[in-house]
């Protein structure tokens, strides 16, 4: 009997090169390897999205506006604004994901964001990806 190893891949969004947009690299580089059942992907700047046609998408970013870890699902799509940020990359990403949306090609997106100021709540990531890791084996 092969066992597969099957993980949940968490999209990594940001601007490594920029402290004030690599909050996210950080989160995954320290959490790296410490929740079972996820991958940690990192998409690059002006990369398309790797993720179209999946049944889930789960996506690590920094979220201006947010004083805390928050989740923005699906339905939340459009609370998302395109004002510039700090690179291209944020901009397009809202567009992007609307319009996959709008498409069918995007079914269930959860998009942990991250406070761009302030403490980071590791512990709340870790039960939200072990939540969402649960909800994915269960095929819910």
């Amino acid at each position: 009997m092969v066992k597969l190893n099957l993980k949940m891949k968490v999209y990594v969004f940001g601007n490594q090169d920029l402290p004030q947009d690599n909050l996210a690299f950080q989160v995954a580089d320290k959490l790296q390897n410490k929740i079972k059942g996820v991958e940690f992907t990192t998409v690059k700047l002006n990369e398309d999205l790797p993720f179209t046609d999946e049944k889930q998408v789960v996506i690590l970013d920094t979220v201006e506006g947010i004083k805390k870890v928050e989740i923005i699902d699906e339905n939340d799509l459009d609370k998302l604004t395109l004002s510039p940020k700090t690179s291209v990359h944020d901009f397009d990403l809202g567009f992007q994901l609307k319009y996959l949306k709008k498409l069918d090609k995007l079914q269930k997106v959860t998009i942990i964001g991250l406070p761009p100021k302030g403490e980071i709540n590791y512990f709340l990531i870790q039960s939200i990806l072990r939540k969402l890791v649960a909800q994915d084996m269960q095929g819910s």
